[in-house]
């Protein structure tokens, strides 16, 4: 059986998409990640992935918990947290993982399914525009030492995916590439990715706070 994990922190303004504001208030910024959050959580049920892991930094809300089981977020770097997720993920099912964040809500069910480690595949890894990468994912992840994976690779670099390609191939580890998609993190990238993706909670979302910033500069 497959488990998706999320590992996401709980949109607190100020604490989440810092490099939204400006133009966005950190409320705004804020609604903004809830709304990337929520159409994530989305694409992961709608996946048929019987195995649904939210990892979160932060106090869940009772609408994320409905079919997820919601645990803490461990302490330290970012590369140990990913580690920890899927050593728990592995703990729940020993079945291929895939682990996405919550910064690009344009994912949908198909994509999340075909990322998944296949037989052919010791692991998966969506590279993003920015040189990280949005999802990773392993076949076998209880058969694997996921700490010497991880731990210590440079996160939020713009090499960051490259390093983390070049780790499980020096591992000997089959990795095939998912494809390449955009993170949110600037205003140029929620554009862009709304753009492609405007009917849902994150498109719509947008609009509403452009149109509200437009009907302020009108008044």
């Amino acid at each position: 059986m497959s488990t998706l994990i999320v590992i996401a922190k709980t949109p607190v303004p100020g604490r989440v998409k810092t490099r939204l504001t400006p133009p966005f208030t950190p409320v705004q910024a804020a609604a903004l990640a809830e709304a990337a959050l929520e159409d994530t959580l989305q694409a992961v049920r709608e996946s048929g992935v019987q195995h649904r892991l939210l990892v979160l930094d932060g106090l869940p809300r009772s609408s994320w918990q409905r079919d997820f089981m919601v645990v803490p977020q461990v302490g330290g770097s970012l590369d140990r947290r990913l580690a920890a997720a899927f050593q728990k993920a592995a703990e729940c099912d020993p079945g291929p993982v895939l682990l996405v964040g919550m910064d690009t809500p344009q994912v949908d069910a198909g994509l999340l399914r075909s990322c998944l480690p296949a037989d052919l595949d010791d692991a998966t890894l969506g590279r993003a525009d920015d040189g990280g990468f949005w999802c990773l994912g392993f076949r076998e992840p209880r058969r694997l030492d996921l700490q010497a994976l991880m731990v210590g690779v440079p996160m939020s670099t713009d090499h960051t995916g490259s390093d983390q390609l070049h780790r499980l191939r020096q591992a000997g580890l089959r990795v095939r590439l998912t494809p390449t998609l955009r993170d949110v993190d600037t205003v140029k990238d929620a554009d862009d990715v709304a753009s492609h993706i405007p009917r849902s909670r994150f498109g719509t979302r947008l609009q509403a706070l452009r149109q509200q910033s437009d009907t302020r500069i009108g008044a």
